[in-house]
This record gives structure tokens, C-alpha cells and sequence, in this order.
């Protein structure tokens, strides 16, 4: 079936785009390492970044319910919403997720929590008012598929990557501006190699960054694509997931809980109106019209 198609082609992008992303980072710390002639620097970036992941991958769902102002989904007040909660949980072979609601009458969801037992899925009131039921089941197979699919690991991960890209290229850009290559090229005779390796490292300093996040924003639009085939394989149904991405098009209003941290999190980019520059690239989330297109492909 084409979903299992899709699954397939976008898991294996993921795996390639990350390994790209790890060769990045291998090459910058190689030329830091040889610019300072020392190999302990980067060992030392990296154990921080293995403590920042720690830390936010384990309070992950704090973290973002809190910054999004969402609020537990009472079971009574809510009570279809619950259901539908439950209902694609057992669809996908998941523990139940925490419930929660941001009140806002834009048309979104996300999910969240560092496994599929401290999971949280996350919906506005307006997608309880304004989507039909089929429409919603869709959209919370769609986050429950982001559960399922480990997307937030994926995606922290990435998030971790990009900052760890960004502090060493930023080390290495500090390091030039005062003059610390100084060394280096004296102690090598100002040979060629020397050169090359100054030359290479002013480059990787400037570009990193944003091959970074090129490639994080690649891997989070890959995801979404691959949650869309996913919840299709839960609910059989893609005219319900293509009628709900049609409604979040044609909504104008911004969701005002969510900001450039959390916007990827969400079933379709929150940030209504936003310039982005090479949106092609840059964007948290592919063209939802390409979205839809697909679906109905399935």
C-alpha cells in the first residue's frame, strides 16, 4: 500500500540526512582540533551537549506544555476528545498519552514527552469546535503517529545537533577574531596545509550553522510527511487528515501560544504570516497543499 511506501522512503531520508549531519560536526571538530593543536576541546563540547540532551529530553513535556500555556484536558468537558485520545492509542498499540488543550481558537496540535509512556498529546479548543470528528481523529493520529514513530527523540536529537554545530562554530570563529590560529601557523612554517587548514575552518565557521539547520528543517519536514502515511495506516482514512490540513490552510489566525522553539512540534506551522527566507529550505513543515496531494494519492 502507499503509505508503507511513504513510511519506508522517509525513514530512510532520516537516516541519511543524520548521518550528513553527524560527518558535519566530525569535520568541524577535526579542524578545531588541528587549528589549536589540542584534541580536548571537542570532547568538552560534546559532554555538554550530552548533559543538555539528558536534561531536556527528560523534562521535554514539562518544558513545552508549559511554554504553550496548555492546560490538562478535563474528561468530562472533553470527553469525545478523550476518546479519540484512547481509540487511536489502541490503533497504534500505545499507552494512553496525557491530554491537554491550549484555548485558542486556531486550528492545531501537537505532540510531545520523551517516550510512549510520558506522552502528551495537545490539540486547540479550536480544533475540538471547528474540526469534525473524523477530521480530529486524524489530526490526533497524526500526533499519536510522532509518538509512535519517536519523532521527538528524532527531533531532539537534531535540535541538540544544531546546537552543538552552532557552539563549535562559534568557538572557532571567536578563536580566529583573537587571533589564536597565530600559533599554528607559525609552529607549521606557514605551509600550505597550514593555509588550507585556515582557509577550511573560516569556511566551515561561517556555513556551518546554517547547513545545520538546513538539515534539521529537512529531517522535520521528512517526519511530518512520514506521520501523515502513519496515521493514514491507523485511522484507513486519508480524506480525514487531507479535509482537516485543508481547514488548517484556509485558517488566517496565528496561534499565540506558539513561537520559533515549539512551531515544529505542531501538526502545521503555527506562525501564520511569517517571512522566511528560502522557505523552501528553512520551513518547519512541507507545502500542506503537497500534504494533501499525497493523501489523496493513498
Amino acid at each position: 500500500m502507499a503509505f508503507y511506501e511513504e513510511i519506508k522512503a522517509n525513514n530512510r531520508m532520516t537516516y541519511i540526512l543524520f548521518f550528513v549531519f553527524f560527518l558535519l560536526i566530525l569535520v568541524l571538530g577535526i579542524v578545531i582540533s588541528y587549528l589549536m593543536d589540542s584534541y580536548i576541546i571537542v570532547p568538552i563540547f560534546v559532554i555538554f551537549a550530552i548533559i543538555y540532551i539528558i536534561a531536556a529530553y527528560y523534562n521535554s513535556d514539562k518544558i513545552i506544555t508549559a511554554v504553550s500555556h496548555a492546560k490538562p484536558a478535563d474528561p468530562k468537558q472533553f470527553k469525545q476528545l478523550h476518546n479519540v485520545v484512547e481509540e487511536m492509542a489502541i490503533a497504534a498499540g500505545l499507552p494512553k498519552p496525557k491530554v491537554y488543550v491550549i484555548q485558542d481558537t486556531a486550528i492545531n496540535a501537537f505532540a510531545t514527552g520523551r517516550d510512549p509512556k510520558h506522552s502528551v498529546v495537545c490539540v486547540t479548543t479550536g480544533c475540538i469546535q471547528r474540526l469534525t470528528r473524523a477530521e480530529l481523529t486524524a489530526v490526533v493520529a497524526h500526533e499519536m503517529s510522532h509518538i509512535q514513530n519517536s519523532d521527538i527523540k528524532v527531533m531532539t536529537m537534531a535540535a541538540i545537533l544544531v546546537g552543538l554545530a552552532v557552539l563549535l562554530s562559534d568557538f572557532l570563529l571567536r578563536f580566529f577574531f583573537w587571533g589564536g590560529m597565530r600559533g599554528r601557523r607559525d609552529s607549521k612554517g606557514g605551509g600550505g596545509i597550514a593555509i588550507a587548514g585556515i582557509v577550511l575552518g573560516l569556511l566551515l565557521a561561517i556555513l556551518t550553522p546554517v547547513i545545520a539547520q538546513i538539515i534539521r528543517m529537512t529531517i522535520s519536514r521528512k517526519r511530518e510527511y512520514l506521520a501523515d502515511a502513519s496515521a493514514v495506516q491507523l485511522t484507513r482514512y486519508p480524506g480525514g487528515l487531507a479535509s482537516a490540513l485543508s481547514k488548517i490552510k484556509n485558517d488566517s489566525e496565528p496561534l499565540e501560544a506558539a513561537n520559533k522553539a515549539t512551531a515544529h512540534l505542531y501538526i502545521a506551522n503555527p506562525l501564520k504570516g511569517q517571512k522566511i527566507w528560502m522557505k523552501s529550505m528553512f520551513a518547519t513543515h512541507p507545502p500542506i497543499d503537497d500534504r494533501i496531494s499525497r493523501l489523496q494519492k493513498m
